[in-house]
């Protein structure tokens, strides 16, 4: 019988240590199981799990550990009841000496020491099969390992024992309620952190890590684990983002996922930092990489997303430079124009802008109201608006900021390409709001987030959809967001527009019949007044004064009567500001001086 062969071979002292007893065992193994798998051949039988427990419940450890080396020859990975036997049988303590054996932190004879790592490689590899039954996972005696495993990962092992510690850590980590934060607790950030950049791409190890910092992210603090581990979450970022570059499987969406999810929360800052003051900002190209191969294949809608949640990220991080830049992470592929990503990202930018704004009207306008999962329809596309809306402002910058340079990365062709995509999309944006004007909504994020946009656009061309601006352009004043009490944010968003278009009489014609004026007065009294917020912001106080001034200087050509009150209103604001302001900077308040005096004349001129 298998048994008695067994205890044969294996009769040793029972006092002999175990790494010696282990070493002699694994010599007797080999002979064993050649004649034992020549037997069977010619019997046609086979060791029976029985035969396998009665091994595992032995007095000796020698038996022990036979029983469980015999027992993975046949037992089937997915017999979960089978699995639990064999676990209740081989008991916990000598799991527990194996395991702190291959460690080293047992009882070592010298002949033991030189084979202690095949018995932390049994060890671990026990303890993974054995975790994959979710009730073994889930007990105390597992998550008391987790420390142990992460310092075995530590130690720098070979990528075999790494792949079994990892699928120990994820499959306790998900089955037991404390998995995770008793991971955290050991310091199992900075052993991850440190052992990902050096797992092969692709890999086992890397796909149960990646999950694993996906498990602790949703279940423990962002805001904790950002203030704790941003220079680990750099380093993750880093090496989640090889993945997202280099893979061309299921595993590379997990990494947008991940990426996204970390990259995105409100609680990175000093994540975002960290990254900052990295001295190879590799993990961005790989990131710019990944987002290129994500928009410009086939993949569900929801996925592009999130790649342009992940590029709107990365901008907020580097720049807007971001969107030009090399493509290729070898030299033997071939050479990708480096304006691909700003075209791809302008492009499914402007599809999603497209598409929101319609479902945002229909939601809004159309459909059922009062309903929960309409309001949560439309907070969730109002959020996905906020993105694809900053992506193509992000855009607008890159191109005002390269229009001025020499040997632009950008050509004539692809300039046009932008320009054309941009009016299109600010065309779409004008028609929204045209739908909310009908409507008779003046207050609402989303509407206050579409002024902004066609406010960045028109800043750098004020003549773009002219007519239908100037049409629009009382209603876009009186825009609120949901946390104004009066139009603020929305004057500010056009008053670079306004301040342009008011250096020509055609424009102050616009700003004087539209009653434009009125909301940049209120803007300024509310900006600098005695009873205003007192903005930092002095780009947008300069910006609506110069508009007033302009405006003020060709009163007599565009022949409209005004409002004095508003002036008179501004003029005592001015004074208080100045007051104030000239105590520390007389430059400060030049302009403002120039100002206050054409409002006296102006006054005069309309009494």
């Amino acid at each position: 019988m298998v048994t008695i062969s067994l205890s044969l071979s294996l009769s040793l002292s029972h006092t002999c240590s175990l790494s010696r007893s282990l070493f002699i065992l694994s010599l007797s193994l080999i002979v064993v199981v050649f004649v034992v798998g020549t037997k069977q051949e010619q019997k046609n039988q086979s060791p029976s799990l029985e035969d396998c427990l009665k091994l595992l419940k032995g007095e000796r450890d020698e038996q022990r550990l036979a029983g469980l080396l015999l027992v993975t020859k046949f037992c089937d990975k997915d017999d979960s009841a089978s699995i639990r036997r064999v676990y209740d049988a081989v008991g916990v303590q000598f799991l527990n000496r194996l395991l702190r054996t291959g460690m080293g932190k047992g009882e070592v004879s010298a002949n033991g020491d030189a084979n202690r790592d095949a018995y932390l490689q049994l060890s671990v590899t026990v303890l993974a099969a054995f975790c994959r039954v979710p009730e073994i996972a889930s007990s105390e005696d597992m998550v008391s390992k987790i420390p142990l495993i992460l310092e075995i990962m530590s130690n720098g092992y070979d990528s075999s024992v790494i792949e079994e510690c990892s699928e120990f850590l994820f499959l306790v980590s998900n089955a037991h309620k404390d998995g995770v934060s008793r991971l955290y607790e050991s310091r199992g950030i900075s052993v991850l952190a440190s052992q990902m950049s050096t797992l092969p791409d692709g890999s086992h190890s890397i796909e149960f890590t990646m999950r694993l910092v996906q498990m602790v992210i949703s279940k423990l603090s962002l805001g904790t684990i950002n203030n704790e581990y941003s220079s680990e979450l750099a380093m993750m970022v880093t090496a989640i983002a090889k993945q997202f570059a280099v893979l061309h499987n299921a595993l590379k969406f997990e990494a947008l996922h991940l990426l996204s999810a970390i990259l995105s929360s409100k609680y990175s800052a000093p994540l975002h930092e960290a990254l900052r003051s990295m001295k190879d900002d590799i993990w961005s190209t790989y990131i710019r990489v990944g987002v290129v191969a994500i928009l410009q294949n086939r993949v569900a809608p929801a996925e592009k997303l999130q790649a342009l949640v992940l590029a709107e990220s990365t901008i907020s991080i580097v720049g807007e430079g971001w969107l030009i830049g090399h493509l290729n992470l070898s030299d033997s592929q071939n050479p990708v124009p480096e304006d691909r990503c700003m075209l791809l990202v302008l492009e499914s930018s402007r599809v999603e802008v497209a598409v929101l704004l319609n479902d945002l009207a229909y939601l809004k306008y159309e459909a059922s109201k009062n309903t929960s999962s309409s309001s949560e329809s439309i907070i969730l596309k109002q959020r996905n608006l906020a993105v694809a809306y900053s992506l193509v402002e992000r855009v607008i910058k890159l191109i005002s900021n390269l229009g001025g340079e020499e040997g632009s990365v950008i050509s004539e062709r692809t300039f046009m390409t932008l320009i054309t995509g941009l009016n299109e999309t600010i065309g779409v944006v004008l028609e929204y709001l045209q739908d909310a004007k009908d409507h008779g909504k003046t207050k609402g994020d989303d509407i206050l987030a579409s002024v902004r946009v066609v406010g960045s656009y028109l800043a750098e061309t004020p003549l773009a959809c002219n007519e239908k601006v100037r049409e629009l352009l009382g209603y876009m004043l009186s825009i609120k967001g949901e946390d104004e009490l009066s139009p603020f944010s929305s004057i500010c968003f056009l008053l670079p527009m306004l301040c342009q278009i008011t250096m020509e009489v055609y424009g102050c014609e616009i700003v004087a019949s539209t009653g434009a004026y009125k909301a940049v007065v209120a803007c300024l009294i509310t900006s600098i007044g005695p009873d205003g917020c007192m903005v930092d912001d002095n780009g947008s106080i300069f910006l609506a004064c110069d508009t007033v001034v302009n405006f003020l200087l060709k009163r007599e050509e565009i022949q409209v009567p005004l409002d004095d009150a508003y002036f008179v209103r501004l003029l005592g604001a001015l004074t208080y500001w100045t007051d104030r302001c000239s105590r520390t900077n007389v430059l400060k308040v030049k302009n403002e001086l120039c100002l206050s005096v054409l409002l006296m004349g102006q006054v005069c001129y309309l009494s």
